[in-house]
C-alpha cells in the first residue's frame, strides 16, 4: 500500500505490533511539548476482540493545563476534564461540535493539566476495516487522496479507531491490559516542524502543534 513508502515505515503483521515495546508512564510524565514532539511517528494500536488496527501519528498538539487560556484544564479540574490532572499516560476523550471525538493523551506529574491532543494518523495497518469505521470503501489501489479520508484530522481518527468518550476517557494506555496503547516501532521522523495551533480562538499564536514535516496525512495543509 502506497501510506507504507510514503512514511517509509515498516510493513506491519499483528505479530510485528504486539512484540513492539509499548510506552511506559514515565514517558508521559514530562511536560506536554516534549511528549507531543517524541510521540510523533509512534503507533497508536486498537485491539478490537482479537483484530489490531493501527496508525502511525504523523500530527499533535500541547495544551499547557493553567498557563494555556486554549487548554480544557485552564479554569481547573472538573468533572469533565478530570483525567487530565494525572496520572499521566491516561486518554482524555470528549466530544465535540455534536459530530465527534477527540483523543488526547494526560501528560506531566498528577495536577498540572497538560495534555496533548491527536490530530492525524497515517494509516498502517488494517486499512481496509479503518476505512469502513470510517464509512469509506477502498479502492483496489487507494490513491493518497483517499487514505487521508481515513485518519487525516482527530474526528477521523478517532472514528477509524472506535475511540470514543464512553468506551476510553481514562483508560490507562501504559496497562498491559489495555486495548489501545501506544508503541514504539523504531520509525523516527527526518523532521519535526512546529506551527500555530488549528481550531482555537485563544492563544492562537502559540507554536504548539507538531506535525512531521512533508507527511501527506497531516490534517489541512501541508507542512514541508
Amino acid at each position: 500500500m502506497p501510506t507504507q513508502r510514503l512514511a517509509d515505515s515498516a510493513v506491519h503483521t499483528a505479530k510485528s505490533l504486539r512484540a513492539a515495546p509499548r510506552l511506559p508512564r514515565d514517558f508521559f510524565a514530562r511536560d506536554a511539548v516534549t511528549v507531543a514532539r517524541e510521540l510523533l511517528g509512534k503507533l497508536l494500536i486498537r485491539r478490537d476482540g482479537r483484530q489490531l488496527l493501527a496508525g502511525r501519528l504523523v500530527e499533535d498538539e500541547a495544551y499547557l493545563g493553567a498557563a494555556d487560556a486554549a487548554a480544557h484544564a485552564f479554569r481547573g479540574r472538573t468533572a469533565r476534564n478530570a483525567v487530565l490532572f494525572g496520572p499521566p499516560g491516561h486518554a482524555y476523550v470528549y466530544f465535540i461540535y455534536g459530530n465527534h471525538y477527540c483523543t488526547n493523551v494526560s501528560c506531566t506529574p498528577d495536577g498540572k493539566g497538560e495534555g496533548v491532543l491527536f490530530r492525524a494518523l497515517e494509516p498502517v495497518f488494517r486499512l481496509k476495516e479503518m476505512a469502513e469505521a470510517r464509512g469509506i470503501d477502498l479502492s483496489a489501489e487507494p490513491s493518497v487522496a483517499q487514505l487521508r479520508l481515513i485518519s487525516s484530522g482527530p474526528g477521523r481518527m478517532s472514528e477509524a479507531l472506535d475511540i470514543t468518550r464512553p468506551r476510553d476517557n481514562g483508560k490507562d494506555l501504559t496497562d498491559p491490559r489495555s486495548d489501545l496503547w501506544f508503541a514504539d516501532d523504531g520509525y523516527r521522523p527526518a523532521r519535526i516542524a512546529a506551527t500555530p495551533r488549528i481550531g482555537i480562538k485563544k492563544a492562537i499564536d502559540e507554536p504548539l502543534r507538531f506535525v512531521i514535516a512533508g507527511n501527506p496525512f497531516v490534517s489541512g495543509s501541508r507542512v514541508s
